[in-house]
């Protein structure tokens, strides 16, 4: 049996595993929404659009349940400090993916132009604002969060929600919406044919290239006008959870620390960068498959950057430095973190295996044809 100090870095593995899982699968398909009104010119091809991610976009999402349970098991202190901080933020994620379901259902049930074209503003909105807001907390993770806890580490937000709207976080939410969207484009290019894909691959192409100077600029933002949290203090690896056993301060360039004890760390933003440089370099060569895989590991390596770089931190605070919630300090007993662990070793295996099954099944592109003739049994 693994010890507490092993399972807590486990875990801090596993959650990155997951959140890539949901930003490659799940990420395409917002991609795809937020480009339904850019890319499809007629209703045909939004048809066929919405219909390359119909047998997908509910079972992608089984990866963000699946997060979010994770944290809520795992890391229950982080899970209370950041629901309660980014309440609104939160609610108005849950807002915009509540119009993806409606959207699907509701717009093939009018043959109406207008009606037809609000749904399809609606799925806009609902793929683009949760890439945004990813984006976003992602940023004001990296610049820390204002919080604080009590002698009985009971949290309470300093902050304001405007206050997470600030230069550094908006550009990090641009990266995840120009990210996102990128992989869209890739997928739409797995999947259609025609002026669809040529237009596919014509956007990809640029957000492919957009990606990497946004992920570069904020990695330069980061090196010269973002400071960085460090452990000035000892911290007890495997003891109990408390996040106010530790000194913790700021420091220039501290992100940048773990890249110089770490250097095979470089991988990440080194795989952030040509990923999405190899995507665009493959939709402009009517490589579809290679474009898509390239998008994909252009997503983990970005993903992979912001936790490196943070680690061992997951939610620093602003408010109260030493209060900022680490890997070794903010988990569930080590029997819960056990039990866990057994039941993820079970469980994401079969979760990737009917992914892999339902893509393998559902696996050819869509014809325009096949649109027109199955008018009333597709979305």
């Amino acid at each position: 049996m693994m010890d507490y100090e092993t399972l807590r870095l486990v875990w801090w593995c596993l959650i990155g595993v997951l959140l890539i899982g949901f930003a490659v699968t799940d990420g395409f398909d917002l991609g795809v929404g937020a480009l339904l009104t850019l890319v499809g010119r007629t209703d045909n091809e939004r048809r066929i659009m919405i219909n390359t991610i119909g047998p997908h976009w509910d079972g992608n999402q089984v990866w963000f349940i699946t997060a979010g349970g994770a944290i809520f098991a795992a890391w229950p202190i982080i899970y209370a400090t950041a629901f309660s901080g980014f309440y609104l933020a939160l609610m108005l994620t849950l807002a915009a993916l509540w119009m993806r379901p409606l959207g699907f259902d509701y717009r093939g049930k009018i043959d109406d132009p207008k009606w037809r074209a609000g749904w399809d503003w609606a799925l806009f909105a609902g793929g683009l604002v949760p890439a945004l807001i990813f984006g976003v907390a992602f940023g004001n993770l990296l610049q820390g969060v204002p919080f604080e806890f009590d002698t009985t580490l009971k949290s309470t937000y300093t902050g304001s929600f405007f206050g997470l709207l600030n230069p550094f976080a908006i550009l990090a939410g641009l990266i995840s919406v120009c990210m996102l969207l990128m992989h869209g484009a890739t997928w739409l290019q797995l999947k259609t044919e025609g002026a669809l894909y040529t237009r596919s691959a014509q956007v990809a192409s640029i957000l492919g290239l957009a990606t990497a100077g946004l992920f570069v600029a904020a990695g330069v933002w980061v090196h010269v006008g973002l400071d960085g949290y460090v452990l000035t203090s000892s911290i007890d690896t495997s003891g109990p959870s408390n996040p106010l056993n530790k000194v913790v301060e700021v420091g220039n360039n501290s992100w940048f620390n773990n890249y110089g004890l770490y250097p095979w760390m470089m991988i990440a933003p080194a795989l952030g960068i040509l990923g999405s440089i190899a995507a665009s370099t493959m939709s402009l060569m009517h490589r579809s498959g290679w474009a898509f895989v390239s998008s994909s590991v252009s997503i983990a390596g970005i993903i992979l950057t912001a936790g490196f770089s943070m680690f061992p931190f997951l939610m620093p605070s602003t408010t109260q430095l030493n209060a900022s919630l680490t890997v070794w300090d903010s988990t569930s007993s080590e029997m819960t973190l056990g039990i866990m662990f057994w039941v993820a070793l079970i469980f994401v295996p079969i979760i990737l295996s009917y992914t892999a099954w339902s893509f393998w099944v559902m696996r050819g592109r869509i014809k325009e044809s096949h649109i027109v003739e199955n008018s009333h049994s597709l979305y």
